[in-house]
Order: structure tokens, then C-alpha cells, then sequence
């Protein structure tokens, strides 16, 4: 018997010391800032082709607000940004597999996507428009009747789609594109007879590229944009959330967003 209850007892303590040793090892602590902050560089993982916030200019250099704000945060933080471009099909996964530190290019905080992954606090408003030729006659949406739409793959637009089953319906196809640039070139071509994307994007790129492009009154989804990082890496997230509130407070955020945008339309501490 005795025998028995020392086995048992010595069986106890080993356990005991294993987990009081997993604790002391840090097991299951959130080292995420410490990881960058030793390793001296935040990989920022973006679409390179979504301006205003992220894209290519013509010196082949990703550029965009929200580079810049990157760019900013990383210098206050102490740290270096690198810019890795990614299949935005596959953004999830190139995250979850340590490829990239955290999505951050005009990216969509949605009910799933918080669900797989931990979201900064929205710092802009955005809603998925329709984009259409201004020489067409289509002025609302059940004009759109029996006609083809154009998004990208894998957006927040096809999740503005998914979520309005009447006017999906009613449409004669969706066709998928890889960015939304090629969506609108394939509007001028005549391929498609409008193109479901942000606003703000549409807005910059109508501004600046001046082809002719015009926007319905109606709108399909209202939105937020916010950093994505991996589900666990709280203090990660949190460094760059109080450096983005930082930069609100000494007015920072605003001079980035006049520089693309013309005037502040963030969000943070408003």
C-alpha cells in the first residue's frame, strides 16, 4: 500500500514540476514584439497593387498611405520595415506560416477574417461601389440586371456580394480578377459591364487616372480598415495600435492622409 501511494505521490510531483517548469520556460507567452523587436524588422505583407494604399509607382517602388504609415510607425517603433507583396488569394496562410508579420494594405475587418485573426481598431471607413463607364447608361443597381460584374478575388468586395443574395442573383455572371486594376481594364475593354470595389480605392484611381470611370449612388457594403496579425500576437498588435494613436494625437496621421488624400478621413481618436 505504501508502495502504491508513493508511486502516486512521486507521479504528482513530476507533474507539478513539469508544468511549473513549461511556466517558468514562458510556454505559451506572447514573445511576438520581442521577436521583431530582436530581430530589428516588421514584414509587412500588402498587395502591391491597390493604390492609394499600397502599389507600385513608376519607378517600380511599393508606395501608398498605407506604406507610409507603416514607414512611420516602424521609426518609432525602432525597427525596419520590410514590404513583402503577396498572393492576396492566399493572405491567411502566407501570415499564419511566419512568412509576413501582419496584413496591412486596405484590409477589411470582417466577422470571419476576426474569427482566424486578431484586428487592430479600425483606422478608416471604407464601402464597396460600383464602378462603371461613364458613357454607359447604368445608374442603379437593378440596372445591373442580367449583366457581367467584375471584383477581386479573395476581397472584401466578394464578401460585400455574397452578402447582397437579391442583386448577385440578378446578375448574369461574376467574374474573378487577381487585382482590381486589371478588373477596371477589362470595364474599358468592354469585357465586363461594371466592377464591385472600394470606394477609396475607386475614388484615387478614377482621380488620378482620369479614364473615364464614374460611380453608382448606390453602394453595396459599408466598412473598416484595420491590421490583421496572427491570433495570439497581442503585444505585436498593441505596439503598433498605441504608436497609431500616437500618431493621431500629434497629428501625424492627418498630414499622411492630406498627402493622398486631400483631407483627414481616419479614424482613430475621432
Amino acid at each position: 500500500m505504501r508502495r502504491i501511494i508513493a508511486l502516486v505521490l512521486s507521479s504528482f510531483l513530476f507533474t507539478a514540476f513539469v508544468v511549473s517548469g513549461c511556466s517558468r520556460n514562458g510556454a505559451g507567452e506572447d514573445k511576438a514584439w520581442d521577436k521583431v523587436k530582436q530581430k530589428g524588422e516588421f514584414v509587412m505583407g500588402l498587395d502591391d497593387n491597390f493604390p492609394p494604399m499600397g502599389f507600385r509607382d513608376e519607378n517600380n517602388e511599393i508606395v501608398g498611405f498605407d506604406v507610409d504609415l507603416a514607414k512611420e510607425a516602424c521609426e518609432r517603433l525602432g525597427i525596419k520595415l520590410k514590404l513583402q507583396p503577396i498572393n492576396w488569394d492566399a493572405k491567411e496562410q502566407e501570415l499564419n506560416t511566419g512568412k509576413i508579420d501582419c496584413i496591412w494594405n486596405g484590409f477589411t475587418i470582417t466577422e470571419e477574417r476576426k474569427a482566424k485573426l486578431l484586428f487592430s481598431k479600425p483606422y478608416m471607413n471604407n464601402k464597396q461601389v460600383i464602378v462603371v463607364m461613364e458613357n454607359s447608361g447604368y445608374a442603379k443597381l437593378s440596372d445591373l440586371s442580367g449583366k457581367k460584374l467584375g471584383l477581386q478575388a479573395a476581397s472584401s468586395a466578394a464578401d460585400a456580394l455574397e452578402g447582397s443574395k437579391d442583386f448577385k442573383s440578378a446578375l448574369k455572371q461574376v467574374v474573378e480578377f487577381k487585382d482590381n486594376m486589371t478588373a477596371l481594364m477589362d470595364l474599358e475593354k468592354g469585357g465586363v459591364d461594371a466592377v464591385l470595389m472600394d470606394e477609396i480605392v475607386a475614388r484615387y484611381y478614377i482621380q488620378m487616372k482620369n479614364k473615364g470611370y464614374r460611380l453608382l449612388d448606390e453602394s453595396l457594403a459599408s466598412e473598416e480598415y484595420g491590421i490583421g496579425f496572427r491570433k495570439n500576437d497581442i503585444s505585436l498588435m498593441n505596439k503598433f495600435q498605441e504608436t497609431l494613436e500616437g500618431m493621431a494625437k500629434d497629428g501625424k496621421l492627418e498630414e499622411i492622409s492630406k498627402k493622398w488624400f486631400g483631407e483627414d478621413i481616419t479614424t482613430i481618436e475621432k
